[in-house]
C-alpha cells in the first residue's frame, strides 16, 4: 500500500525538526514536502538550516537524513493541498490562523499551534485519553464545508497533566486540580526563545498565556462528546496553575495536587495509574508506548534528565504519590513529560495514526 504523502509547514524550527525526526521510517506516512518562511524558499533543506556563520542549525538528537537535507523548501503560501494527503503544521499561531484553513479545505491538518484549539467544532486530542472525541471532525467538515479538517495537539504542559488525570477521573472522579509547572527552555522555541542570560541561575515565574491554556484545555480534553457527535461538554473539574520556566533543555516537570471525587489510598491511586491502558484504539499505533504512565517508587524521581525519554519520550513518568491533607480526598504527585515529543511533534503524529485507525484519515 502506498504511503500517505505528508507536507510539513514550519520545517526549519525546533518543532518542525522534531516532526522530521519522528517521521523518519514511518510505516505509512512519508514526508514529501517541506515548507517554511519565504527566506528559506527555493533552498535545499540543508541550506535553509545553515546560518550566516556556517553552522547547520539542526537541534534534535537524531541525525538529519541526507534525503531530507536535499529536499527543496517552498514557502508556506505556495504549498498546494492537491499534492499531499495530509499536512503537519509547526508554525506560530498567527501564521497557522492563515495557512491551516486554506489547506484544511481539502486535506487534514495536524497542528502543534494553538490557533484553533478553542473552537467548538475542533477536537483537542490525546489518543489514550479522549480518542472518542475524534468524530467531531465530521461536524467541523459539515459546518465549514471542508473536505479536510484541523486537529491541533494540546499545549505541551497540558498533555502530561491530562494523561495522569485520565485514570483518576475514570476510577475516582476529580473535583479540582492545582498544578505548578517547571517548564523546559525548549518549550519557548529557538527564536526568540529564552535568552541564556535570563534563564541561567534563575526561574522565570511567568509564561504568557500558558496558565489559561492549561486551565481551558484540560477541561476540554477530559470532557464528553455528545451523542450526536456535534458538541463537546467540558469536564466540570476546577483547574488552577502557575507555570514557570527553568534552566532545563527538555522535559516539563509538574507538581500536581488533586481533589478526588471519592476517598482512596495511595496504593489505589498508584494502581489506577499503573494499570491504565487508555483508549483501545490508541494501544497499538506505531508511535504508542507500551505504557502511557510509568510510576516510580524512588522518592527522588521523576527527574527530567533521567525520565523525559521514557518509552521514546511518549510516556509520562510519575513519582512521589502522596496523600494531601488540605484538599478533600487530596493527593499530590510529581510528573515529567517530554514537551517536544509527546507534547508536540510525536503526539501530533500519534493523533494522525489514531484517526487513520478510526477510518477518519485516508
Amino acid at each position: 500500500m502506498a504511503k500517505l504523502r505528508a507536507a510539513l509547514i514550519g520545517a526549519t524550527g525546533l518543532a518542525g525538526q522534531q516532526f522530521i525526526a519522528a517521521l523518519r521510517n514511518h510505516p505509512f506516512i512519508e514526508l514529501t514536502g517541506l515548507a517554511a518562511s519565504p527566506r528559506s524558499a527555493g533552498k535545499s533543506y540543508g541550506d535553509a538550516l545553515r546560518t550566516a556563520n556556517g553552522m547547520t542549525a539542526w537541534f534534535v538528537s537524531e541525525p538529519l537524513s541526507p534525503e531530507i537535507a536535499r529536499m527543496q523548501v517552498v514557502s508556506g503560501d505556495a504549498l498546494q493541498a492537491k499534492d499531499y494527503d495530509l499536512v503537519f503544521s509547526a508554525v506560530e499561531a498567527d501564521v497557522a490562523k492563515e495557512l491551516e484553513p486554506r489547506l484544511a479545505r481539502d486535506i487534514p491538518v495536524f497542528s502543534a499551534a494553538s490557533a484553533f484549539r478553542y473552537e467548538d467544532d475542533v477536537p483537542l486530542l490525546i489518543p489514550p485519553v479522549n480518542a472518542s472525541h475524534a468524530p467531531l471532525v465530521r461536524e467541523q467538515q459539515r459546518r465549514r464545508g471542508w473536505k479536510g479538517f484541523i486537529v491541533p495537539s494540546p499545549n505541551c504542559t497540558t498533555t502530561g497533566l491530562a494523561v495522569t488525570l485520565a485514570p483518576l477521573v475514570e476510577r475516582f472522579g476529580v473535583k479540582a486540580v492545582l498544578m505548578t509547572s517547571l517548564q523546559a527552555m525548549s518549550g519557548a522555541g529557538r527564536s526568540p526563545g529564552v535568552i541564556g542570560m535570563d534563564i541561567l541561575d534563575n526561574v522565570i515565574p511567568y509564561i504568557p498565556k500558558e496558565e489559561h491554556k492549561v486551565e481551558v484545555e484540560t477541561k476540554k480534553i477530559l470532557g464528553a462528546l455528545g451523542a450526536g457527535g456535534s458538541a463537546l461538554t467540558p469536564h466540570d473539574l476546577r483547574v488552577s496553575c502557575t507555570c514557570t520556566r527553568v534552566a532545563v533543555m527538555e522535559g516539563h516537570t509538574e507538581s500536581v495536587f488533586v481533589s478526588l471525587g471519592t476517598k482512596a489510598t495511595v496504593a489505589e491511586v498508584t494502581q489506577a495509574m499503573r494499570e491504565w491502558r487508555g483508549a483501545e484504539v490508541a494501544r497499538d499505533l506505531p508511535s504508542s508506548p507500551p505504557r502511557w504512565i510509568e510510576v516510580l517508587d524512588d522518592p527522588f524521581r521523576p527527574q527530567p534528565r533521567l525520565d523525559r525519554e521514557t518509552h521514546g519520550g511518549m510516556a509520562t513518568t510519575v513519582g512521589r504519590v502522596r496523600e494531601d491533607g488540605v484538599l478533600e480526598n487530596g493527593f499530590k504527585y510529581v510528573l515529567v513529560s517530554h514537551n517536544t515529543k509527546m507534547g508536540a511533534a510525536r503526539g501530533s503524529i500519534l493523533v494522525a495514526e489514531q484517526l487513520r485507525a478510526q477510518g477518519l484519515l485516508g
